[in-house]
């Protein structure tokens, strides 16, 4: 196999091709790959269409590109030179025809050579691209803009970066969103690729990637999937692109096989075609985890959750486990889930219906009103006021009154003079309706 050479250009002489090449071909096609990161074809292929000079993006059939404004002012300024003629970007200095790609490959290696460029090609300044938007930014939005795969961005330009390795963990503070207008596009998009067959399973029916692998038609029955311990239902979108995939394949041994070998996919492989779709799709956060868990919460307990909630008023990780007969840890999870999805709203260990409940961030600020309105309140008073239990107005009550927020007299808890001062770290309370007699004056 041939070695991965990745040459990397001075910055400066490059600056200064492309000064010298401003508004010709060979300025174009520098511009194209160093600046957005183009292939070759990618840049003999482009066309206006492409460019959204709008969102500053170049739409290519497998990503989106953003551009710099810099670029994108440019670009414009070229195409309101040509007075809107011609479809292509990249045409001839002569003759204003599309170029071949060994025309691009010949004017790009000689407006190198003349920066003293020699061992620089056309790719390297792709490659240069690539190392740059490493060196700023993490390897999901990488891949999404240039079509490396991960796997790709450690093994060619790791090396080349200080850290000596990419980092291809997934590393959030708050449970995944799922945007599924966004994964929705996705599935029909790849319809029954392996890929799309892999989302399908993980989304719709919650299998896991090791029983997407061993899967076979045999257990592939009308309105479900027959595993070895349980049996999954089939949705309708999920049956029909197992439809398609039968019509062109066959129903005979695995589901999923590679187009070559027809061998089952390996485990890593079909996780990195998935990957890659997800990505390329914008949803480089998520993980075929997170698509299960999704799937878990909403087949497999959602509305028993939420149905006990509204019931009792409240939940908790005990009750749920309890009731789902799960781990104290899948409860968690949907819990956590239902939360970061504005199902529930979490105050200390209890989860309540968001529209029962005062969250947690506006709970200070509904007290203090209250307490201007008022005069005063027992803990009773403010229980029923946030909506939670007596017993859980304690921490906030006591946070409140170290502050110097309120005071308390016995049972009774009162509002100090300086407590929705500007200086508090609140907004300002709603000044109080004044009196007759101060409203004559």
């Amino acid at each position: 196999m041939q070695e991965y050479v990745v040459n990397r250009p001075d910055e400066g002489a490059m600056k200064q091709a492309l000064r010298e090449n401003y508004s010709n071909a060979a300025g174009t096609i520098l511009r194209l790959a160093w600046q957005a990161g183009l292939l070759r074809d990618e840049i003999q292929r482009l066309t206006w269409e492409q460019v959204d000079f709008l969102d500053q993006v170049i739409v290519l059939p497998d990503r989106n590109v953003p551009i710099s404004r810099e670029l994108a002012d440019w670009l414009q300024a070229l195409r309101d030179g040509r007075e809107r003629s011609g479809e292509s970007v990249v045409l001839s200095d002569r003759d204003r025809k599309p170029l071949t790609p060994q025309s691009i490959s010949r004017l790009a290696r000689t407006a190198l050579d003349r920066q003293g460029q020699t061992s620089v090609r056309l790719i390297d300044l792709r490659h240069d691209f690539v190392l740059r938007q490493l060196e700023e930014r993490d390897w999901q939005y990488v891949s999404r803009i240039t079509g490396v795969e991960a796997a790709g961005l450690n093994v060619h330009f790791a090396g080349h970066l200080e850290e000596k390795k990419i980092s291809t963990r997934i590393r959030r503070e708050t449970s995944a969103r799922i945007d599924e207008f966004a994964l929705w596009k996705l599935l029909r998009a790849e319809g029954s690729s392996p890929a799309g067959i892999t989302l399908w399973l993980t989304w719709q029916a919650g299998l896991r990637l090791e029983e997407i692998v061993a899967l076979t038609w045999d257990q592939v029955r009308e309105n479900r999937l027959c595993l070895e311990r349980r049996e999954v239902p089939l949705t309708g979108g999920t049956k029909k692109v197992l439809e398609e995939l039968a019509r062109r394949e066959g129903r005979d041994g695995p589901v999923l096989t590679a187009p070559r070998s027809r061998r089952p996919y390996d485990r890593t492989r079909l996780s990195k075609l998935a990957r890659a779709a997800l990505i390329r799709a914008g949803l480089d956060d998520l993980t075929l985890r997170d698509l299960r868990v999704d799937c878990a919460l909403r087949s497999g307990g959602e509305g028993q959750i939420l149905s006990q909630a509204r019931r009792q008023g409240w939940t908790t990780r005990n009750e749920v486990c309890a009731l789902l007969n799960i781990s104290r840890t899948a409860a968690y999870n949907r819990l956590k889930q239902l939360t970061a999805r504005g199902r529930l709203t979490q105050v200390g260990a209890r989860y309540y219906l968001p529209e029962n409940v005062v969250s947690p961030e506006r709970q200070e600020r509904a007290v203090l009103d209250y307490l201007e309105k008022e005069g005063f309140a027992y803990r009773q008073d403010i229980a029923r006021l946030l909506g939670i239990g007596v017993g859980q107005c304690r921490p906030l009550l006591q946070r409140m009154l170290a502050r110097g927020a309120l005071s308390q007299d016995r049972q009774r808890y009162i509002l100090n003079s300086t407590a929705a001062s500007p200086g508090a770290g609140l907004e300002p309370a709603v000044p109080a309706a004044k009196s007759g007699k101060e409203q004559e004056v």
